[in-house]
């Protein structure tokens, strides 16, 4: 990890700027594996520092709120992607974005995009009581879309308590009916 007195290389604008107005929506989700080299090339060093907490100063205001949400949810997907360490900043993110909702950042925001990715770390999380809170949030502050993947998400939790598709790469056994529901198209996403 880097040195503590290590500023970051970039801030909070230019992760906005490569986020919401280089890359294609379309991208934000899909397994590509040129996009994710282009993410930790990019932003790999600057992912590090978030996780280890440098970054913490960012979260005073919502531009840099975002941005280190973006750091500590998106980015690690797309860096580690297959790996536990895609997950590794779930609960800092979920933190910041509960933080930001209460604060009044998610509604004083103008753009819905980036209200969705304010919003993304409780969608992410394996908490029943987070999940159903996220919900009316989603259905209030995005657009249908995914909002019905707030609800699709938030289901699988109720069913089984944690998303299962997850469940290799944390090392967790998956039940019979995990593997079951893994099979089915659509199961992980």
């Amino acid at each position: 990890m880097a040195s503590p007195t290590m500023q970051p290389a970039e801030g909070p604008g230019s992760v906005h700027q490569f986020w919401f107005e280089a890359t294609p929506p379309q991208q934000w989700f899909r397994k590509d594996p040129d996009f994710d080299a282009q993410v930790r090339q990019r932003f790999l060093q600057l992912t590090l520092q978030a996780l280890d907490g440098q970054l913490s100063t960012w979260a005073q205001d919502p531009s840099g709120g975002l941005a280190l949400v973006l750091l500590l949810d998106q980015m690690p997907r797309q860096i580690w992607r297959g790996t536990a360490q895609a997950f590794a900043g779930d609960p800092a993110a979920l933190a910041l974005s509960q933080r930001a909702v209460e604060r009044g950042w998610v509604q004083q925001e103008a753009d819905q995009a980036r209200r969705q990715f304010w919003l993304m770390p409780l969608m992410h999380s394996e908490d029943p009581e987070v999940q159903r809170t996220a919900v009316p949030l989603f259905e209030r502050w995005c657009d249908p879309r995914t909002a019905a993947f707030a609800r699709k998400h938030r289901d699988v939790i109720r069913r089984f308590g944690r998303f299962p598709h997850r469940n290799a790469l944390l090392g967790r056994a998956s039940t019979p009916e995990e593997l079951a529901f893994l099979q089915e198209p659509g199961s992980s996403f």
